[in-house]
Parts: C-alpha cells; sequence; structure tokens
C-alpha cells in the first residue's frame, strides 16, 4: 500500500522528495499549443487562453482574436471575441477578473464570465510609445501591472482597483535593447530585474537607482554567457532564477548576495517554454514536451509529455497543464514524507500501521501502538497534518481513521482540530470536484482563507454549494449564508428574461430578513441594470428607512421618498426629502405633495422659518392663516433690514391679528405702534435712538435725561402703574447721585413700593448716612432686616426684643460674626427668656 503511495515521488538530493499527480484528466487540442498564449489564476483559478500576438500564425477566418475562459478541470465558462485594439498579454486580478493590455496602453477588465466591467489606461507616454511587454505581480496593495514600451521605459500600477501609473525611469541606456525583466515587490515598493548584453540591472521604484550586477559576477568562469533571457522570482520574494541563452540556470537570493547553485540543462534543441519555481526548493523548466525540476543543490528530475506544456506557478507547486492532463508537482511535504516514506520509523507511520492491522482484526496493532504510545499525541497530530496535504480523498480517509484509532488511547489530544480538519477536508474535496473546478492545496487554503474561498465561489455562481460551505465551517451568518444570498439576488436581477414581479417574490422568499442582508444594494443592482420597476419592488422590501428613501429619489419616485420618510417618523430623513422635492419639482406640485401630510408641512415651514422666510408667508397666505401671518410681520420688523419699514410691518401684524380676532394681541401691537411713532417724536430732542427699545427702557432713558415731563406724558399715555414708575424714578435718581432729589422724591407723597427701594438705592452706592434718612419710615415687620444691613445691631435687637420676635433674633445672630462674646450671650439670654 505505501509503495503505491510513494510511486509517484521522485528524488531531489538527499532526503527530499518532489511529487508529480493529477488534478484533472483534460481533453484540451490546440489551446495548449506553443503559438497560443495560456494564463491561470493562482490559487486553481481560471484559465485563459488565446492565440500568441507574439508570434506569426496563420489565421482562417477573422483577423480578431477569441479568448477562452476554462475551469481548471478543462470547462469552458466563456468566449470572448475580441474587439478592441492590439492585445499585447493576459492576466488575472486577485478577484480572479481577467485583465487584457492593449499596446496603447489601454487595460480592459473582465469577469471570469467575459463580462465586460471596466478599463484604465497606462498614460499617454505608454499610449505613444506602445507596449512591448507586460507583466503581472502581486504587490503590497493589490494586483499590479507593468509595462516595457518601445523606448525601454517602464511603467506600473500598484493596485489595479486604484490605478496610478508610476514610472521607473533608471532605465540603463547601454548595453542595447532588454533581454527579459521582473519585478520583485518588497514592503511597500516594487523592486524591478532586468537584463541585457551588461549584465542584470536592479532598479528600486523609491529611489530610482539601478545597480548593476555584471554577469562574471553571478556564473562561472568557465560558463560563457551572452544574455539572461528568461527569469523568475518565488513566491515568498526571496528567491530568483536566471535562464540564459547558453542553456545555463542560476538559482539564489533575490538581492544577488547568495548563489545557491548553477546548472546546465543541456537542452539546445528547443527554445525554453516556461521557467516557475516550485514552492522555495527547486525550480521548474519546460521546453516544448519536456519538463525538468532543479533542485536549489543541482539535483534534477526529468519528466517528459507527448506534447507542449504550459507552467502556472502556485505558492506551493507548479501546476502543468498539457493536452490530456492538468497535473501538479509539488515537493513532498515533510510530514507526508516522514509517515510514507520506506523504513519510516516516524511515530506517526507505527500509528497508521496500527490502524490498518486494526482494520484487519489482528493482534499487532496492540505491538505497533506500544512503540508509539510515548509519542501518540505527535503522531495523531502529524496523521492529521498528513492527512491535509493529500488530494486523493481514499488518502485522507486512511490517514484521518488512523488518528481517530491513536484518539482512543489518549485524553490530551484535543478533539477540535480533528474535527476542524475533518471539515476542512471535506470542503477541499467539494471544490477540487471537476464540476467546480478549484484544485486548491490546503497551504493555499489557508492563505486564501475560507472567506475569500467563498468569494470565488460566488463569483462563478456556485451559490448553493457556498451557502452548504458556510454552514459546514459554521460561519457567522451575516458573513456566510446572507452575504452568499445577497450576492445571489444581485445576479438575479440581471437575468432580463425573467419577470420582475417573479424575482422579486423568489428573491424576498429566499432572503426573508436575514441579518446583513441589504435590499437597497440589491435594488440598486436592479437600477443599474435599467429594471426601475424592480428596484422599486424589492426597495419596499427594505426594512431600513434611510436606506429606502435616498434610492427612491435617485429613481424619481419622489412621492413614495416622502411617503416612506414620513412613515418612518424620522425628522432627519424627512429634511432630507423635502429639499430635493422643492428643487427638483415644479412648485405647484411640490405643494401639492406636502399639503396632505402634516408632519411633512410641519417641518416644511419650520424649514422655510430659518431658510426662506419669503416662502413662510406664501405658505400663511394660501392657509388664510392670519395669525401666524401677524407672527410674521411682527419677526420681520425686528430683523435689522427692516429698521425704516418696522412700522408698516407692524401695522400689517395688526390688521392680521384684526383679521384673526385675536383683540387681545391686536390692541398690543396698536401699543407698540403707538410708542413706535412717540420715540421717533422724542428722538431728536434727546439726541439718542430709542427706536425699536421697550417701553421701561424708553421711560428710563427719558428720567436719566431729566425729562420728567415727557416720562410724565409717556406714563399717562401708556397707564404705566405708579409701582413701577416709582422704582424707575428711585433708580434713575441714585444712578445720577440726586441723594436731594431722591429724599425730595420720597416726601413727595406716600410711597406706593414703600421705603425700602430708597434704603437699597443708597446701599447699593454706599451711602449708608443717606440710608439711615428713611429708616423712620421702614415698615416694622422690615425694620430688624434693615438695622442689620446697615449694622445697627444693637438697635436691631432693641427692636426685635420690643417686638418678642425670636425669629429676628435668631437672624440677628447668624449676621453677628461672633467677635463680641457678651453681646452674644445677650441674645441667647433674649432668645432663652421668650421660649419659657
Amino acid at each position: 500500500m505505501s509503495a503505491m503511495l510513494i510511486a509517484d515521488w521522485s528524488p531531489l538530493g538527499r532526503d527530499v522528495y518532489f511529487r508529480k499527480f493529477e488534478l484533472y484528466p483534460l481533453s484540451f487540442q490546440d489551446e495548449v499549443l506553443n503559438n497560443n498564449l495560456l494564463v491561470s489564476a493562482p490559487y486553481g483559478g481560471s484559465i485563459a487562453v488565446t492565440r500568441n500576438p507574439k508570434k506569426l500564425v496563420k489565421v482562417q477566418g477573422a483577423n480578431k482574436p477569441v479568448v477562452y475562459l476554462y475551469t481548471s478541470s478543462g470547462k469552458l465558462t466563456a468566449k470572448l471575441q475580441w474587439s478592441s485594439g492590439q492585445l499585447v498579454h493576459l492576466g488575472w486580478s486577485q478577484q480572479e477578473e481577467l485583465l487584457c493590455v492593449q499596446d496603447n496602453g489601454m487595460v480592459h477588465i473582465y469577469d471570469m464570465f467575459g463580462t465586460y466591467q471596466h478599463k484604465f489606461t497606462m498614460g499617454n507616454e505608454v499610449k505613444d510609445t506602445k507596449v512591448v511587454e507586460a507583466k503581472f505581480f502581486l504587490s503590497y496593495s493589490g494586483t499590479g501591472i507593468a509595462v516595457l514600451t518601445s523606448t525601454n521605459r517602464i511603467f506600473l500600477v500598484n493596485n489595479v482597483v486604484e490605478p496610478k501609473v508610476r514610472q521607473i525611469s533608471e532605465i540603463p541606456r547601454y548595453g542595447g535593447p532588454i533581454d527579459c525583466w521582473c519585478l520583485v515587490p518588497c514592503d511597500r515598493e516594487t523592486r524591478v530585474v532586468l537584463s541585457n548584453r551588461e549584465g542584470i540591472f536592479v532598479i528600486h521604484q523609491s529611489h530610482q537607482i539601478a545597480t548593476r550586477i555584471p554577469f562574471e559576477n553571478l556564473f562561472t568562469r568557465h560558463t560563457k554567457t551572452y544574455s539572461v533571457i528568461a527569469m523568475a522570482v518565488s513566491g515568498n520574494n526571496r528567491h530568483i532564477a536566471l535562464y540564459t541563452n547558453t542553456g545555463h540556470l542560476y538559482m539564489g537570493a533575490v538581492s544577488f548576495q547568495e548563489k545557491y547553485c548553477e546548472h546546465y540543462t543541456n537542452i539546445k534543441e528547443e527554445p525554453l517554454g516556461d521557467i516557475a519555481w516550485c514552492g522555495t526548493e527547486a525550480v521548474v523548466c519546460s521546453w516544448n514536451s519536456t519538463v525538468m525540476v532543479i533542485g536549489r543543490t543541482a539535483e534534477t528530475i526529468l519528466y517528459t509529455y507527448d506534447g507542449p506544456v504550459h507552467l502556472i506557478t502556485e505558492i506551493d507547486g507548479v501546476r502543468v497543464l498539457s493536452a490530456s492532463s492538468h497535473e501538479m508537482i509539488q515537493k513532498v511535504p515533510n510530514v507526508v514524507q516522514k509517515i510514507f516514506r520506506i523504513n519510516s520509523t516516524d511515530p506517526a507511520s507505527y500509528l497508521l500501521e496500527a490502524s490498518k492491522q486494526f482494520q484487519k482484526k489482528s493482534h499487532k496493532a496492540h505491538s505497533y501502538i506500544d512503540l508509539v504510545k510515548h509519542k501518540l499525541d505527535e503522531a495523531i497530530k502529524a496523521c492529521i497534518d498528513g492527512a491535509s496535504h493529500e488530494f486523493h480523498f481514499e488518502t485522507q480517509k486512511l490517514l484521518m481513521r488512523a488518528a481517530k484509532f491513536g484518539k482512543g488511547f489518549t485524553k490530551a489530544v484535543d478533539p477540535e482540530y480533528y474535527v476542524n480538519m475533518c471539515r476542512t477536508l471535506r470542503v477541499l474535496n467539494a471544490v477540487r470536484h471537476p464540476e467546480i473546478g478549484i484544485p486548491l492545496t490546503y497551504t493555499q487554503f489557508t492563505v486564501l482563507t475560507s472567506q475569500v474561498l467563498l468569494d470565488r465561489l460566488v463569483a462563478r455562481r456556485h451559490y448553493y454549494l457556498s451557502i452548504q460551505i458556510a454552514k459546514h465551517l459554521q460561519l457567522p451568518e451575516i458573513d456566510g449564508e446572507s452575504r452568499i444570498l445577497a450576492h445571489w439576488a444581485c445576479y438575479k436581477v440581471k437575468q432580463t428574461q425573467l419577470d420582475e414581479e417573479q424575482i422579486a417574490e423568489e428573491i424576498a422568499d429566499k432572503l426573508g430578513y436575514a441579518l446583513g442582508v441589504s435590499y437597497s444594494e440589491i435594488a440598486k443592482r436592479a437600477a443599474d441594470c435599467g429594471r426601475k420597476h424592480l428596484a422599486i419592488k424589492l426597495i419596499d422590501y427594505e426594512p431600513r428607512a434611510h436606506h429606502q428613501v435616498p434610492l427612491l429619489l435617485t429613481l424619481g419616485e419622489e412621492k413614495a421618498a416622502l411617503r416612506k420618510a414620513v412613515e418612518s417618523g424620522n425628522t432627519d430623513l424627512v429634511y432630507t426629502v423635502i429639499p430635493y422635492l422643492r428643487k427638483n419639482m415644479p412648485l405647484g406640485d411640490f405643494q401639492t405633495s406636502i399639503r396632505h401630510c402634516p408632519l411633512a408641512m410641519a417641518l416644511y415651514i419650520k424649514y422655510c422659518q430659518n431658510h426662506d422666510r419669503k416662502t413662510l408667508r406664501d405658505i400663511y397666505n394660501q392657509y388664510d392663516d392670519f395669525h401666524s401671518q401677524a407672527i410674521w410681520f411682527i419677526t420681520e420688523s425686528y430683523q435689522p433690514k427692516n429698521i425704516t419699514s418696522r412700522e408698516a410691518l407692524l401695522q400689517s401684524a395688526h390688521e392680521n391679528f384684526k383679521l384673526a380676532r385675536n383683540d387681545t394681541n391686536a390692541a398690543l401691537t396698536e401699543e407698540q405702534i403707538k410708542l413706535l411713532r412717540y420715540q421717533k417724536s422724542v428722538e431728536e430732542t434727546l439726541h439718542e435712538s430709542i427706536i425699536g427699545k421697550p417701553l421701561h427702557d424708553t421711560v428710563k432713558i427719558l428720567l436719566l435725561q431729566n425729562e420728567l415731563k415727557l416720562a410724565d406724558k409717556l406714563r399717562s399715555e401708556f397707564r404705566i402703574p405708579d409701582r413701577r414708575y416709582w422704582w424707575l424714578r428711585i433708580q434713575c435718581l441714585a444712578e445720577q447721585a440726586m441723594w436731594d432729589e431722591l429724599e425730595k422724591f420720597s416726601k413727595s407723597k406716600k410711597s406706593p413700593i414703600g421705603y425700602e427701594p430708597f434704603i437699597d438705592q443708597c446701599l447699593k452706592y454706599n451711602k449708608e448716612k443717606e440710608a439711615k434718612k428713611y429708616l423712620p419710615k421702614v415698615r416694622d415687620e422690615l425694620k430688624v432686616k434693615y438695622f442689620v444691613k446697615l449694622k445697627m445691631l444693637n438697635e436691631a435687637v432693641q427692636t426685635a426684643v420690643e417686638q418678642k420676635d425670636v425669629t429676628a433674633l435668631t437672624f440677628i445672630l447668624t449676621q453677628d460674626e461672633g467677635t463680641d462674646r457678651q453681646f452674644t450671650d445677650k441674645i441667647n439670654m433674649y432668645i432663652a427668656s421668650f421660649r419659657k
């Protein structure tokens, strides 16, 4: 059994083995001919085939090439008739989009089904000088493109999603044309390695300096090197291989500081077809029907095919496409090598043998278990890891069965690792099926992640399988099933041959209100496809109004947008709709739309109050709202710009209050008009602006300017109460320091507000002597308080004792600072005597 499992192994040096196994049988005919350009997306992606524009081929029929798109299992998915300019090269992005580079620098992007997406250009200089060659690379920010022009200049874009063209300016001017070149992404920059007759040049994108490395520094003296015609960089961008026109292969570090080996391939009859790194341990070269694997210590393995082959680089191996098969060459993983190698003494190998014997019901199983009982945990993990690297499910079952058998003899092993691996292997086996055609290895899967794998399945429209995998891997609904169903719905709305009503119902039935599903996004896709009615139907299923309303406005459904906004109760959303409707609808239609919607009307009025006062008046006028019109006129009358027309505006307010039968407000407005006229009449006399000031301030200004007659006239005309007038008169006399006039005023007649305000105003200006003049006239119940204010504590105590007022005595005690102990004791004695 073990001999059968290692039959495809080939040694490459000491303790290093490589294996070649079939991924899928193919039935290609002309697709893999040397005259064709064949490119494949990494991680088992799609394959694109077209006529190689660099080779002369006899063409029958149309001159324009056809691009054929296949899965890795050889299933034709699309056929693209090229109708643009001269095609130079094809490539694939990380998202499995087909990138087509033309000689004018235009890059056209298609999906894997040949549907046009968009395009971008590499710049005017590239357009003028024409593209000779193009390279695709994986940069720190995404998929990059670099082009070489006929003037030996290189331009690159580090990310096709956000194309920003940069020029590699320091290209060597001597040494003739560039023989070959490649790109090395490193940290956050991209280096260019190129070759001409003078040697190897390394150019850093950041500091644009070319470092020359002569061939003599790389190849041995007896190796006569004319030129390097091919080069390849490993998947981790740390190693490089150079192939010369004399058949010599150089392998070393990408920095050219370390040389691993130099090997003479001894194949001169045929030109080199492809060169690619197989992981990091070997380089694979192909010449028509011959494939050679060269290790880092110069050992080789030779494979022969019946016809031409194409090499596809993967991070852990090389895929080989021939007319009859799609195969994988990779280094045998160490864990697999330890288990299956002949005469292996590894614990995992013994555990596997124990499991086989147990299946045979042999007592030898116990003997093998005894051999590994001290390293059983290690052996179980090794069997699980070994199963992950196997493509054939029978071998997977063999190893997983051994791991399960070993688990029965220990409790230390975490079962979660075993369960997760079972799930992962089921997923890998499902996507490797020829109908799906993604020959993903476990190493590639761990780098790619389950989310990206689901994205790739969704892009291939394998929605059901994607959902089953998401459930099997127990992914959160928002990252798994819901997201996949949303993609399915977006694809469904593009099917124009189906009835719109049927599509909307089918989508709603499948999706329901699944977590993370946005019907507005699906509706937007439908709108982009020109299916407006379908988009409107789908919007009705969107539960979030703030997603519904903007899309309805975009679709021109203004009334529906307003209705949805109002139904949501979200005032901010209504405020979003109203200005849009006002701007894009005739005024009559707009007013009709919001008239039957009280909330929208109220918010529109509030909006107009702050932003469009003229329209606000038109609304009030339209609805015969006289009260609101009157308020509008009053508000406008006090705007700084309307000082000259204030009286007229107030007059209009007065008339509207009358029409509204609001007599109180009408009377108040009339008095305001009268005050305004009076202020205008006396303004010249006062030499001070008083127009627009309140009645209180007007009277105060008159009193401060000793215009007593005018003040009295205003007092009688507007019926100012005596109490209010006396307060104003006292304040003004005190403010003017007219203390004699204040005393005369106090004696003019009995004060309607008492004489306490006289004392307060005197104390306000620190006139205690003046304040004492009014103490005899203070009411008895307030005398203690004002004695204390004037710091006449003995008189305050005497008054409180006469009134037998314990509360007043307590108040005096709180005002005393406690400096006189005898005074305090005296008050306490009075308080005690009154409480008996």
